[in-house]
């Protein structure tokens, strides 16, 4: 764990994933989602595929702790409990589909993936049906297979309540618990499939941190009457991250 801990402190890249851990941490808090879309693109500028989905797994399940009280109470329990059996398909799947696909697809798959969200968000379009059962659990089915293949549970779930009506309270609480279970079946997944090494567990641990700092301080920020204006800077935070994990910047200087 020493030689771990050592090597994690010289990896190249280290306080920019720091940086990006405090940020998805603090639109977490205040929007209740965005860690992973913040943190994956920026990671897939110095990590391989698994290593990077480790590090956003470990960090992600320790970090938003300070919300989880929260979360219980504002979600809609019901709903969430049918995400979940979803994601529990999912996850292997797209865990599976992960350990075949080249780093350079990684990172364009994970970029566009979150511009894609942003265009459909920003553009207005808006759910209106009543959702039922089957259309849930398959929600959660695909959202499972996206976090399991890009380490991107989110987006699904989150075009989905963010283009509704829903409460941002709500939306928060469920998004929120939705990924943090979805963290604990791919801790599973890889380790059923021997994929998490030590050494991407302790820069997890270190990230952690910042996270859960962004994230506390996220949640004091939340003001529910200006749901609006913390939307925006997660779409600003979140547009920020996926531009530079574009391939198309690796001559840039970081």
């Amino acid at each position: 764990m020493i030689d771990a801990l050592s090597q994690a402190l010289v990896l190249p890249g280290l306080a920019w994933l720091a940086l990006a851990a405090f940020a998805g941490g603090l639109t977490r808090g205040f929007a209740g989602f965005g860690t992973a879309m913040i943190f994956i693109p920026v990671a897939s500028l110095f990590l391989t595929p698994v290593a990077a989905i480790t590090v956003m797994v470990v960090t992600d399940i320790l970090g938003p702790a300070p919300l989880i009280k929260r979360a219980w109470r504002d979600a809609d329990r019901p709903e969430l409990s049918r995400l979940a059996f979803g994601a529990l398909f999912g996850v292997p799947l797209g865990t599976f589909a992960l350990t075949a696909l080249d780093p350079l697809a990684f990172r364009w798959a994970v970029s566009l993936i979150c511009f894609a969200l942003l265009a459909l968000l920003v553009s207005g379009w808006r759910y209106n049906g009543v959702p039922g059962v089957r259309f849930v659990l398959a929600l959660g089915f695909a959202a499972g297979f996206m976090g399991g293949l890009a380490g991107l549970p989110g987006p699904l779930v989150i075009l989905f309540y963010l283009s509704g009506r829903r409460e941002i309270s709500v939306i928060r609480g469920v998004s929120l618990l939705f990924l943090f279970g979805t963290d604990i079946l791919l801790v599973g997944t890889f380790l059923l499939r021997d994929l998490l090494a030590t050494d991407y567990i302790v820069v997890g641990l270190i990230c952690a941190l910042p996270l859960a700092v962004g994230a506390t301080v996220g949640q004091h920020l939340f003001r529910p009457e200006k749901a609006k204006l913390f939307r925006f800077i997660a779409y600003a935070l979140i547009a920020t991250a996926a531009l530079a994990g574009l391939p198309l910047f690796d001559g840039a200087t970081f």
